[in-house]
C-alpha cells in the first residue's frame, strides 16, 4: 500500500498498548504510602509522622531522564507496530493468493535474485516477490501459497499469520518438471470458494441446497498472483470466476542457454552388435554458439565432438558407442549412457541453465525381444521375419488366431509379455500392453472407424469403407518404418480406407486416402496396414498384393522389428519428470521388484493380480535401476527434453521494429488476456526493525542510567 503508517491491531490491542505510557506517568505521580510501624523511641515515633505528612497520593511531577527515556521507547515501540514505510503495491481484497511457478524453467540463473547465487534464482526472485506482498498485508486479509510445475501442491491454506506465510514460502524448492498452470487455477479456484468444495462433497440432498445457499451468497473476491517466467501454453476451458488475475512475470528475455534437447541409442547400422548415440542440442539464444558435447558410457569418456549452432537452431551429431553387450554383467556401469555439454563452451555461451546440460541413456542386457505373429497362415510374413538379422532383433512366436482365446494369451498381454505383436487377419477383444501391427484389419475399439466415405468403392463387414486398386501416391521417407523402402512399383487389389484417430501418422497415401498409419496408444503405437498381403477365397489363400515380390517387402519388417524391438533391447524410450512407466516381469511368478533411484532411493513396488508394474516416482534426472529377485534387470531414464522449459527467454509481443523495447507478452486463461504487470510488486520499504533497534538501545541505555544512579 501507499500508507505511510499500516494497522496491524485490533482495538482491542490499541487500548492495550495506548495504557502503557499512561501507566508509566502513574508512577512517577503516585507515591509510596507507607505502612504505620510502632517503634518504642519518641524519637523514631516523631520521624514516623513527618513521613506520613509528606506521603500523599499524588505528587508534582518532577524532571526525570528515566521517565524520558521509558516514555522514548513505548512511543518507539507503538510507531514499530504501526509499521510506518513507503512505496509497495496496493493490496485490496480480503483474500490472497499466490502462485509460485517452480518448474525447471525457474531455476534459471539470469539475476533475479537479491544476493542468493545459484541455480535457482528465478524462484529466489519469485519468493521475494510473494515476501514482500505477504509483508504488506493488513490484519484483516488472508492469504494461500501454491506452487506450481507438474502438479500443483498447497504450500500454505489461507491465513493471516505473515510469519507462517513467510516460513511456509521458504520452503517452495525448484523442480524439473514442466509447467501446468491449469491445475494450478483449478486448485486455487477450488480452494477460493469453500461454499461450492462443501457442496460437493455432501449427499446429493445436502449439496443441492447447499449449492443453492451458495449460489445467492456473493462469493467474495479473491486476488489471484501468478509469478512465474510463462513458459506455458494459453489455458483453454477455465473460467476464473471470483479470482482477479495479475501476472508478475519472473525473469529476462535476453537470457541465453544451450539445452541438450534429445539423446538416442539404436544399432550400428552397419554393426547389429554395436550400439550408437544421437545427440541433439538446441541454442536459445539471439546470437550463435559452439557447444562441446562429451560423450561418456560408465563413467568413461567415448567421444567429444563440436557443433556450432547458429540463433535459435538446433544441431546434432551421431557418437559410436561401442559394444551393445553390457560387460561386466547387469550390474555394470556401462548400462549409464551420459551426455553432457562441456563447461568451457557453456562460460562462453553464458548457458543460464544447468538441468537441460546434461542427458542420460539407459542401455539394457542386451536380450532377445519378444514378438508375437498371430496368423492363420502367412508364408511372406512368416519367411520376412526369420532373416538372420531379424532373428537377432527378436524370438518371433507364431500362432493361430485360436490363441486370442486361450487365458495364456489373455495373461500375456495383459502383463505387457509382449514387445511387438501382429495381428494378420484377425483382432484381440482389447488392446494388449504393446506396441501392434494389424493387417487388413482395424484394431479394436472405435477410435479408427468412422462412417463410411463417399469416395468409398465398396465397404467391408463393421471395417469401414474399401477401396479397390488403390494406386499409392505417396508415403512417408522420413519415418523410420519406411526407411529405404520403396513403395510406388506395386499393385494393391482391395485395401481399407483408413480413418486415423488424432495424433496419427499418415505412412501410405493411396488416391482415396491412407492406407497405411500409426497411431499412439498411451505409451504404445499401432501401425496399421489397411491392406492384407494373402486372402482367402474358396479355402485357399491368394494374393491380394504383389508386394510380396519386392525388396521393400522385407526390408519394411526389418525396420518394422528395430523400430518396435530392438529400441526395447537396448532401451527404453526416454521418460519426461512425472511421468508413470509400466515395469513388466521378466517371469510371470514375479510378485515384487525394486526400483531404485538416480540418487539411490529404492522403492519396492508389489504386483497386482496379473497386471505389470506401475512405477511413477520419475521426478529425478537420471538413470533409474529395476531390480528382479537379485538381478538387475532394467534400466530406464528420465529427462527434461523440453523446449519450452529450455528455452529460458521470457515471452515477448516482440516486432522487427523495437524487438529491444517489446513488452513482455500476456498470458491467456480462458478468454481473458491478462497483461504481464511488470514492475507492479515493489517491495514496501518499512522502518519498523529501525523503530524497534532503536527501542531496544533506549533500553540499555535506561537500565545503564539506573544502576549508575545518573540524574539530572
Amino acid at each position: 500500500m501507499n500508507e505511510f503508517f499500516r494497522n496491524t491491531l485490533s482495538p482491542a490491542q490499541w487500548a492495550v498498548l495506548g495504557a502503557v505510557p499512561l501507566a508509566i506517568l502513574a508512577l512517577y505521580f503516585l507515591k509510596l504510602k507507607r505502612a504505620p510501624l510502632e517503634v518504642p523511641s519518641t524519637y523514631l515515633w516523631r520521624k514516623s509522622i513527618e513521613d506520613l505528612r509528606v506521603n500523599s497520593l499524588w505528587q508534582r511531577l518532577r524532571r526525570s531522564l528515566l521517565l524520558l527515556l521509558q516514555l522514548l521507547v513505548a512511543l518507539l515501540a507503538i510507531l514499530a507496530v504501526l509499521r510506518p514505510g513507503w512505496q509497495g503495491t496496493k493490496l485490496t481484497g480480503g483474500k490472497l493468493i499466490f502462485l509460485v511457478d517452480n518448474s525447471a524453467s525457474m531455476s534459471t540463473s539470469d539475476g533475479e535474485g537479491d544476493g542468493e547465487a545459484g541455480s535457482e534464482a528465478r524462484l529466489v526472485a519469485a519468493r521475494e516477490h510473494v515476501a514482500g506482498l505477504i509483508d504488506q498485508m493488513d490484519s484483516d486479509m488472508s492469504a494461500m501459497i501454491v506452487s506450481f510445475a507438474g502438479e500443483p501442491a498447497v504450500v500454505q491454506s489461507f491465513t493471516n499469520n505473515r510469519r507462517l506465510l513467510r516460513e511456509r514460502l521458504a520452503t517452495i524448492e525448484p523442480t524439473v518438471a514442466s509447467t501446468d498452470l491449469k491445475g494450478a487455477l483449478e486448485l486455487a479456484s477450488g480452494l477460493a470458494s469453500p461454499a461450492k468444495s462443501q457442496a460437493n462433497g455432501g449427499t446429493e440432498v445436502d449439496a443441492a441446497e447447499e449449492t443453492a445457499e451458495a449460489d445467492l451468497r456473493p462469493e467474495e473476491p479473491a486476488t489471484l498472483f501468478i509469478f512465474s517466467d510463462g513458459r506455458f501454453g494459453d489455458v483453454k476451458d477455465f473460467a476464473l470466476g471470483n479470482l482477479d488475475p495479475v501476472y508478475v512475470p519472473i525473469g529476462s528475455a535476453e537470457t541465453p542457454n544451450l539445452a541438450i534437447t534429445a539423446l538416442e541409442t539404436r544399432r550400428s547400422e552397419s554393426d547389429a552388435g554395436k550400439l550408437q548415440a544421437f545427440v541433439q542440442v538446441a541454442n536459445y539464444s539471439g546470437e550463435a554458439a559452439e557447444a562441446v558435447v562429451e560423450l561418456r558410457r560408465g563413467g568413461r569418456l567415448v567421444d567429444a565432438r563440436k557443433l556450432s549452432i547458429a540463433a535459435g537452431d538446433i544441431a546434432g551429431s551421431t557418437f559410436p558407442v561401442g559394444e551393445a553387450a553390457l560387460n561386466g554383467g547387469s550390474g555394470s556401469g556401462d548400462g549409464v549412457l551420459e551426455a553432457r555439454l562441456s563447461s568451457d563452451a557453456l562460460a562462453i555461451s553464458n548457458d543460464q541453465l544447468t538441468v537441460d546440460d546434461v542427458a542420460y541413456a539407459a542401455i539394457n542386457e542386451s536380450q532377445a525381444s519378444r514378438v508375437l505373429l498371430v496368423t492363420s497362415g502367412n508364408v511372406a510374413v512368416e519367411q520376412a521375419l526369420v532373416t538372420g538379422r531379424a532373428g537377432r532383433l527378436g524370438d518371433i512366436t507364431v500362432e493361430p488366431p485360436s490363441f486370442l482365446e486361450s487365458n495364456s494369451y489373455e495373461t500375456r498381454a495383459a502383463a505387457g509379455t509382449y514387445d511387438l505383436i501382429i495381428y494378420d487377419r484377425c483382432t484381440p477383444k482389447a488392446p494388449p500392453r504393446s506396441s501392434t501391427v494389424y493387417i487388413g484389419v482395424l484394431p479394436p475399439g472405435e477410435a479408427w472407424r468412422a462412417s463410411p466415405s463417399p469416395q468409398s468403392l465398396a465397404t467391408g463387414p463393421s471395417l469401414g469403407p474399401s477401396l479397390s486398386v488403390p494406386q499409392i501416391i505417396d508415403w512417408n521417407r522420413s519415418h523410420p518404418l519406411l526407411a529405404n523402402v520403396e513403395l510406388g512399383n506395386f499393385d494393391i487389389v482391395e485395401s481399407l480406407l483408413l480413418t486415423p484417430p488424432a495424433g496419427a501418422t499418415a505412412l501410405v497415401e493411396a488416391s482415396g486416402g491412407p492406407i497405411v498409419a500409426v497411431a499412439p496408444r498411451d505409451r504404445y503405437e499401432d501401425v496399421v496396414l489397411g491392406f492384407p498381403i494373402l486372402v482367402e477365397i474358396d479355402g485357399a489363400l491368394q494374393r491380394n498384393t504383389d508386394w510380396i515380390n519386392r525388396l521393400s517387402f522385407p526390408t519394411f519388417w526389418l525396420n518394422t522389428l528395430e523400430y518396435f524391438a530392438a529400441r526395447q533391447a537396448v532401451g527404453d524410450r526416454s521418460l519426461r519428470p512425472g511421468e508413470a512407466i509400466e515395469l513388466p516381469p521378466l517371469s510371470p511368478a514375479t510378485e515384487s521388484i525394486v526400483v531404485t533411484s538416480p540418487s539411490g532411493k529404492a522403492e519396492t513396488l508389489r504386483r497386482r493380480g496379473e497386471q505389470p508394474f506401475v512405477y511413477r516416482l520419475t521426478d529425478e534426472l537420471g538413470v533409474y535401476r529395476v531390480t528382479e529377485g537379485n538381478r538387475e534387470t532394467r534400466r530406464f531414464a528420465v529427462n527434461l527434453f523440453d523446449p519450452a522449459e529450455s528455452d529460458v527467454r521470457i515471452r515477448t509481443d516482440e516486432t522487427p521494429e523495437d524487438a529491444e523495447e517489446a513488452a513482455v507478452a500476456s498470458i491467456k486463461i480462458g478468454d481473458l488476456d491478462i497483461a504481464a504487470a511488470a514492475g507492479a510488486t515493489p517491495a514496501r520499504h518499512e522502518l519498523w526493525r529501525a523503530l524497534l533497534i532503536a527501542a531496544l538501545c533506549l533500553l540499555v541505555v535506561e537500565w545503564w542510567i539506573y544502576h549508575r544512579r545518573v540524574y539530572l
